[in-house]
């Protein structure tokens, strides 16, 4: 059996979509914070099992029986989210699973600004330490474009912070392929990275944006400080856009400028380009 966390999530539900078309269903299992809210996966033939990484019992009842496991990281700014992880791995191991997959983050090496990539760092160790077989899916960046360019198609202008070139990669296909991995024989040890096949700058991006709407988008470079200022203006706590900004520190430092074959290798098709996704928010 292969279990999902964080399935009632963006990429943990996806995930679980398609291992829907790979495996039977009764071969699926989700571990959830509420059971209620999985519902439409029970109604398929998943198992579903009540469990958060707060509950280490809950959690281990919830991966019994699994030989696999989707360790879906949490992104919880406020918790101890190693702390979390290390319960999540001991109860796997004290469930008796095969292997734990860990949705680890593209450049989570030592000396990467970006304050999250500490979290995957620290969980990668805890994992090699467990005696357990693992899988860390180093997945490249796949938040929301609009959410990392600001609000260009009504500003006309890409007005962030210096960055770095960038493989921005679409989260279907991260879940896909690690459905891919899952439902698979080919076995991969230790840190993998799953990215778009080109690492982009935000001036590549505005180019492409210039081109796709006819329009001559500009790109603004702002000072960190003003640009955490600006983000403080609109709402954002400090403490977020701080830790945002160093997500930008990493880009232009170059922590995330490898791009890497292996997900277009899993998918069997190139992954959806940063200019596809603009194009498809565009025509939205």
């Amino acid at each position: 059996m292969i279990v999902v966390t964080g399935a009632t999530g963006g990429l943990g539900g996806a995930t679980v979509e398609h291992l829907l078309k790979r495996v039977p269903a009764d071969r699926i299992g989700v571990s959830v914070r509420d059971a209620a809210k999985a519902r439409h996966f029970a109604e398929r033939g998943v198992r579903v099992r009540q469990g958060s990484y707060e509950d280490p019992a809950a959690l281990r009842d919830s991966f019994a029986g699994a030989e696999q496991v989707l360790l879906v990281s949490g992104n919880d700014p406020a918790a101890d989210m190693v702390g979390l992880h290390r319960r999540a791995i001991e109860a796997a191991v004290a469930a008796g699973v095969r292997r734990v997959l860990y949705t680890s983050q593209q450049g989570a090496v030592p000396g990467n600004p970006y304050r999250p990539s500490d979290i995957h760092i620290a969980t990668e160790a805890i994992l090699d330490d467990s005696g357990i077989d693992w899988t860390a899916l180093r997945n490249g960046a796949y938040g929301p474009l609009d959410q990392v360019l600001g609000p260009w198609q009504q500003t006309g202008v890409i007005a962030q912070p210096e960055d770095g070139p960038v493989p921005y990669t679409d989260r279907a296909d991260i879940a896909e392929a690690t459905a891919v991995v899952l439902a698979g024989d080919r076995p991969f040890d230790g840190p993998v990275t799953l990215t778009a096949p080109t690492a982009l700058t935000f001036d590549d991006l505005t180019e492409i944006a210039s081109d796709l709407t006819g329009r001559t988008i500009e790109r603004v470079v702002l000072d960190d400080e003003q640009w955490v200022t600006d983000q403080i203006t609109t709402g954002v706590p400090e403490q977020m856009a701080r830790l945002m900004l160093t997500w930008y520190q990493a880009a232009r430092a170059g922590c995330f400028a490898e791009a890497d074959p292996l997900l277009a290798d899993l998918l069997g098709r190139e992954p959806r380009t940063a200019a596809d996704r603009l194009a498809a928010h565009i025509a939205a």
